[in-house]
This record gives structure tokens, C-alpha cells and sequence, in this order.
């Protein structure tokens, strides 16, 4: 028997807070499967298990704020530990009358066999409710697929009474007396938001007591605004995912007691954390232009034979360059904990995404030296989409080596990051701009952004840093091998 905890998801959290189970005792869970939904005092983002078994028992309610490293719940490691029947675990998020999946056989082998199925296309399946186990793939070697899943969820039956949406706009749903499967989604993956319910309603929620407004849900309210300063297109609808408005507020345009509270208790996160930073990483900064004009002449020839939705923007460039030099560049990529430095072999990107009401997150974009240009940028737009619904994993938030930020759709020519511990470096990029370019003689105009980074003197050093920001450069001068 193993313990469910309650993760750490980022250097500063202490505590968490549960907001709702994704499972139930006697459910079967795999590896990488969501379990429960986690408020930290930065953003609710969804928790997967790194057990397998069965779920004995929910030891933490709803609601309750405990300490990390608490025991959530208890996970058996075989059906036969239970006594009791084993139940396929239901789709995250399904509201609370949906009926329980067929049970599966008491033989834990059994329960887990099945085709190859990769942990992106499992977590689609969760958000999209289907039951892999009943799905025939059509990938190599009969490996489950996106397409797969997708046209699962079309061809099942009643799935229209499964209606994917936010816990706050299931309760604001409920007390308007709202059927969620009339409404039209607007967030991800067509889910239902709270604005899409007060679409519905066609009336906002009267300036009520804290328990009867909208905002009295788990402080899940502050929703992000998109990635600072990264450009991603729209995807057309369904798939689109509208700037959300600002959350109602009484008349006079004062935020609701329990709004301000949890503002001010994400700055004094946010602010501890920096300050740790500042105090305890002795930091040194070293910026540099970086010439895009081959960049954006590829990109451009590239985008005029794509649909709107599917072309890329620079900062699809700035990402993945960043990504491949710190492989090159190990020093900037990884953690110093326990009194020395551990590189990682592997680069997940962090992506600052600011949040409406003040403060930020750094989800992490997995792997992002490998990722192919249109990849990364599709796991841009969903990061982001999926930030702004409260919907990030556990290990976005808890593993990204490097973190970067890009304040230049904001104006910012440059910007000077603080670093987020562990972590040992943070690269800034400003707005991409037009200038007078001098080369060999002869001015000319060229598209160029200021880079920055900032980096820990325990693990690097300005030759190493500047070694960093000049490899993003080269590798930008051909921009066709990104």
C-alpha cells in the first residue's frame, strides 16, 4: 500500500489546497493518471499519480489546506489488497452523477493491459472522457493515437450528457439552474467556462454574499492572461480560446473580499520567492542584440503558404534557439540544491505566463529541444490555453531547468529576470523591432530583439553566459534547422 501526497509544484509552495477528486475508492489508476485538482497560492492545475493500484481511500476533503508531502489519499498496489471491486478511473472533470465505468477484472495485469498509448494522447483521453481500454489503435504497432481518442469521443454514445467544463462554472451552473449540455464552450478543447454559464444566463451574478457569487469557488479565479509577451495565433473555433474578461466586481469596481485576499496572498508568494532569489543567488546579467532578419525572412516565406491558425511567429524561433543552446551550454540548464549544481539531461522550458490580476506562473514546455517548430508552437498555444482554464499538470509547474520571458508584446525593449530557484538561469527576450543594422560598411534595416540572461555565479560565468546568448544567435541564422 503507497500514500497519494500532496506534491511540491514550484520552489516557493508550502502548502496546497484540494479542490476536487478525480477519482473515488475502488477506482483503478495508472501511472500519469489525474487524480485531483491542487489551488497553490499561484494557480489550480490538475495532479496525476506516479503509482499504480487501486484507491483505497480519500484521507484529505475538499476543501482542506494541508502542508506538502501530506498523504491525499491511499493507493493499494494490486485489486486483490482491496477486497472489494476495481473500477476503471472516471474522466477528470465529469460531473458528479455520471455513472461509474464497467468494472474491470480483479487480476491487476489484466486491468493494465492494453496498446501502447503515449501520456499526451492518455491525458486527452481523460479530459475527453474516453475509456482507452475500448479503443482500437491505429498507430504503429497498434499505438492509441490523438485521432484515435477523438474519434472515440465523436462515435460515443450519449456523450453529449458529458459535458467537459470548469468546477466554478459547474457550480455557477447549478445555482443558475443552467444545463451545462446547452451551453456552448468557449475554453479548451470546447469546455465550458464561467463566462459561457453567465453567457447562458444572460445575467451577471448579483453582488451577493461571498458563498453565492461565482467567485466563492476555490480560489481558482485568477486566471492567467496569456504567455508574457509570446504571440500565438488563434486557432479558429472550435479550438479558439478568447481573451477571458475581468472578473465581475460590485459596482463601484472593487474586488470582492476573497478576489483581494488571494491577490495579495499570491504577491507575498511571489515575493518570498524573489526574495529568496535575490537573497541566496549571487546573480549576473549580460545582454545582447540578436540579428533576426534570416529568421523572419524563413518564417515569412513559410507562413504564406499556411492557413492563418498554423503559421508560426518569432517567438517559436526565440523558444526553441533558447532550447538547443542550453543543450549546448549545460551550465544554464538545471538545478543547484544541496549545496552543488545538478545539470539536466533534458530541457523543459519554462514560459512565464502572466496572470490577470497580477503575478506569474512558469509551466514547463517538455523537451523543447526536440520538439519540431510546429510542435512546440501547438504545446505553446495549449500551455497557454490551459493556463488561462486553471487546467496545468503537476509536472509543468514542478520541473522546468530554464525559464524564459518575453515581455515584447508589451513594448519592453528588454527585460532582466529574477531567477526562479532551483533553477540557475532565466533568458528575456523584449519586442521584435525594425532598426538601423551597420554590416561591413553599409547601413541597412534589420529585424533584431535584445536577449538577456541571467544566471547564478556559483555555476557559471560571463564567458560560459555570454557563450549561451551567442550560440542563440548563431543558431538563428538558419532558422530552417530549428
Amino acid at each position: 500500500m503507497g500514500d497519494f501526497l500532496m506534491p511540491s509544484l514550484g520552489a516557493d509552495m508550502e502548502h496546497g489546497k484540494l479542490v476536487e477528486w478525480l477519482v473515488k475508492p475502488g477506482d483503478y489508476v495508472r501511472r500519469g493518471d489525474l487524480v485531483a485538482v491542487v489551488d497553490t497560492d499561484k494557480t489550480v492545475m490538475d495532479v496525476e499519480s506516479f503509482q499504480e493500484g487501486v484507491v483505497a481511500d480519500l484521507l484529505v476533503g475538499i476543501g482542506e489546506t494541508v502542508p506538502v508531502g501530506t498523504p491525499l489519499a491511499r493507493i493499494t498496489q494490486t485489486p486483490a489488497e482491496m477486497g472489494a471491486p476495481v473500477h476503471e478511473a472516471p474522466p477528470p472533470r465529469a460531473p458528479s452523477k455520471a455513472p461509474a465505468v464497467k468494472p474491470q477484472a480483479p487480476e491487476a495485469p489484466a486491468a493494465t493491459a492494453g496498446p501502447p498509448i503515449a501520456p499526451p494522447v492518455r491525458h486527452l483521453a481523460h479530459r475527453l472522457g474516453v475509456d482507452t481500454g475500448r479503443i482500437h489503435g491505429t498507430g504503429k504497432a497498434g499505438a492509441i493515437t490523438r485521432a484515435d481518442v477523438e474519434h472515440a469521443r465523436a462515435a460515443r454514445p450519449g456523450s453529449a450528457a458529458r459535458v467537459r467544463s470548469a468546477p466554478r462554472a459547474r457550480r455557477l451552473a447549478a445555482e443558475l439552474g443552467i444545463e451545462l449540455s446547452a451551453v456552448t464552450g468557449t475554453g479548451p478543447d470546447g469546455a465550458v467556462t464561467v463566462t459561457d454559464v453567465q453567457d447562458a444566463a444572460a445575467v451577471v451574478p448579483p453582488a451577493g454574499p461571498a458563498e453565492a457569487r461565482p467567485e466563492a469557488g476555490p480560489p481558482g479565479a485568477v486566471l492567467p492572461e496569456a504567455a508574457v509577451g509570446v504571440s500565438v495565433p488563434e486557432a479558429p473555433a472550435p479550438e479558439a480560446a478568447p481573451a477571458l474578461p475581468e472578473p465581475e466586481a460590485p459596482a463601484k469596481g472593487k474586488p470582492p473580499s476573497e478576489a483581494r485576499e488571494r491577490v495579495a496572498s499570491l504577491r507575498r508568494a511571489i515575493g518570498a520567492l524573489m526574495t529568496r532569489s535575490k537573497q541566496t543567488i549571487p546573480h549576473y546579467y549580460l545582454s545582447t542584440t540578436l540579428d533576426l532578419r534570416a529568421g523572419v525572412e524563413w518564417m515569412q516565406s513559410v507562413n504564406a503558404h499556411r492557413p492563418v491558425a498554423a503559421r508560426l511567429v518569432p517567438s517559436a524561433l526565440l523558444l526553441k534557439a533558447a532550447a538547443l543552446a542550453a543543450k549546448e551550454v549545460p551550465e544554464v540548464n538545471g538545478f543547484y540544491d544541496d549545496g552543488g549544481f545538478r545539470p539536466s539531461a533534458a530541457v523543459h522550458l519554462g514560459v512565464a505566463v502572466a496572470l490577470r490580476q497580477g503575478g506569474l506562473v512558469a509551466p514547463a514546455i517538455h523537451d523543447a529541444d526536440t520538439l519540431p517548430l510546429d510542435v512546440l508552437m501547438e504545446q505553446l498555444r495549449d500551455l497557454v490555453s490551459r493556463a488561462r482554464a486553471g487546467r496545468l499538470l503537476r509536472a509543468e509547474m514542478a520541473d522546468p531547468t530554464l525559464t524564459v520571458t518575453n515581455l515584447g508584446d508589451l513594448g519592453v525593449d528588454s527585460v532582466y529576470g529574477v531567477i526562479y530557484p532551483p533553477q540557475v538561469a532565466m533568458v528575456g527576450f523584449g519586442r521584435v523591432m525594425e532598426q538601423p543594422w551597420a554590416q561591413n560598411g553599409l547601413l541597412g534595416v534589420r529585424h533584431a530583439v535584445v536577449a538577456t540572461l541571467s544566471a547564478d555565479h556559483r555555476v557559471s560565468d560571463g564567458l560560459r553566459g555570454g557563450r549561451y546568448l551567442a550560440l542563440i544567435n548563431e543558431l538563428l541564422q538558419e532558422p530552417e534547422h530549428l
